[in-house]
């Protein structure tokens, strides 16, 4: 039964609340700069520099959040771990692009419902950090942080946060977006051509065939609506797609968080849609106190640490008016911990009578090491709390109503399992990540038509 529509209509603005009021807060995460001449003046060039996104994009955006929600869409967030700025390239940009397009495809078709496409990417440059340094033969330096911070090379100049990286991320990520749009505008995502998303895995995939048979039949129903218009249907020459990141490096997100003419408020318009992660969404630090204030829709990962007591005064300090489209809960729970924690959560938010729009990211509760120090994870974990999600969700009378996974369009062998099975002694075969580890395109399509197999719309 479809949900009435909730107007999404103007708030309160956060009461005290400026761009730099989280610096006054206890800070998490945030690099250490030796010369504070040196950051000011590139955060002064910074904050000179176009934006990366519009407002406008940012508000629609919240709106189809907020029918997801209601269950009317299904969201789906997914990218890198971390982005390089090495790997600002076509190639990689566009297979990422593909595997995404077709996920929501698969999605589309099995769901009956319209997806919601979020990439984490064009300014996935910085990642949280277990310790603040790393230890190597006697040698100590600072950790890596990302190509937003430092270079991943063990070496001393490389490993220093250097504030010209900020300016470096704001480019790499236009010219992430200027292609991404670049593509969408040109048709790359027309539904009538579907096979141009071929990546070459597709010709020997165990899902090949399964995945053959969804693109005819959305070819033959596209026809069949057009041929009964008497013309083509435009709109299905291209999609919405939208960006996110963790907005971990505070300095540089309050660079890019703006006024613009005809709305009130400020936006952050380095990406459409941020996040706080778990190691910084303490209720009294400087993320939750920066998140408070903007515009965007946002979201909050949650870990099975976490109370219900600490869940809802979170809640409420980030959506004091229950906004429609305003937040998002991210549960990474793990396999094993989901069925026991995850419930008193829902509960607890269902009891206030707050709305938020749940997903799951089954990959970061799932991270091991094996080994040699290798990070991985197992697809059949993965697989796991995914579908413990949609039972958890359905019995409490909640709804989940998306996924945010890290993937790539890539060849990559960093996850166990999946339809070919990948073991322990395949991750060296094409191991590239330099942080966590990434669902290949083959995991990805996999993971697509097993949500889709859990919600009953393709026969296993």
């Amino acid at each position: 039964m479809r949900s009435p529509e909730r107007n999404i209509g103007p708030v309160r603005e956060a009461a005290g609340w400026t761009p730099s009021s989280w610096q006054q807060r206890p800070q998490q995460q945030q690099p250490t700069y030796a010369d504070a001449a040196e950051l000011g003046r590139a955060l002064a060039q910074l904050h000179e520099l176009p934006p990366l996104v519009t407002s406008w994009e940012i508000l629609a955006l919240k709106r189809l959040v907020a029918e997801a929600a209601e269950g009317r869409r299904f969201v789906l967030q997914g990218g890198d771990c971390a982005e390089s700025f090495d790997d600002c390239s076509s190639p990689l940009i566009s297979n990422r692009l593909k595997v995404m397009l077709q996920m929501s495809l698969v999605l589309v078709h099995g769901l009956k419902l319209p997806v919601v496409r979020i990439g984490r990417f064009a300014g996935q440059y910085a990642k949280p950090r277990s310790a603040d340094t790393e230890t190597r033969d006697g040698v100590t330096l600072p950790c890596y942080r990302g190509d937003l911070v430092n270079s991943p090379a063990f070496e001393a100049d490389a490993r220093r946060a250097d504030p010209q990286r900020l300016l470096r991320g704001h480019a790499h990520s236009a010219m992430t977006m200027n292609f991404v749009r670049a593509l969408i505008d040109g048709g790359f995502a027309d539904l009538h051509h579907p096979e141009y998303w071929d990546l070459g895995w597709v010709e020997h995939s165990p899902l090949q065939s399964e995945y053959r048979q969804m693109v005819e039949s959305i070819g033959n129903s596209l026809r069949f609506m057009e041929t009964l218009a008497g013309e083509a249907i435009g709109s299905y020459q291209r999609v919405d797609f939208y960006t996110s990141h963790e907005a971990l490096i505070l300095h540089y997100e309050q660079a890019l968080t703006r006024q613009v003419p005809r709305h009130w408020g400020w936006f952050n318009l380095s990406t459409h849609f941020p996040w706080i992660g778990m190691r910084t969404a303490q209720l009294d630090g400087a993320h939750v106190e920066y998140f408070r204030g903007i515009r965007n829709p946002i979201a909050v990962k949650i870990g099975p640490s976490v109370t219900p007591d600490q869940l809802m005064r979170l809640v409420d300090t980030l959506d004091p008016d229950n906004e429609p489209g305003r937040l998002t809960l991210i549960h990474r729970m793990g396999a094993a911990k989901i069925e026991s924690a995850l419930p008193p959560l829902l509960a607890a938010v269902k009891a206030s009578g707050r709305r938020p729009l749940w997903i799951c990211d089954p990959m970061h509760g799932n991270t091991e090491t094996v080994g040699g120090g290798i990070k991985t994870r197992r697809f059949e974990n993965i697989r796991s709390e995914l579908d413990h999600a949609f039972d958890v969700h359905a019995t409490v009378g909640t709804r989940l109503g998306g996924v945010h996974l890290e993937l790539t369009g890539e060849n990559v062998t960093e996850c166990m399992g999946g339809a070919r099975d990948l073991t322990e002694a395949d991750l060296a075969l094409a191991y590239k990540s330099q942080v966590d580890p990434r669902l290949n395109y083959e995991q990805s399509l996999e993971l697509a038509m097993l949500i889709v197999r859990k919600r009953g719309g393709i026969a296993a």
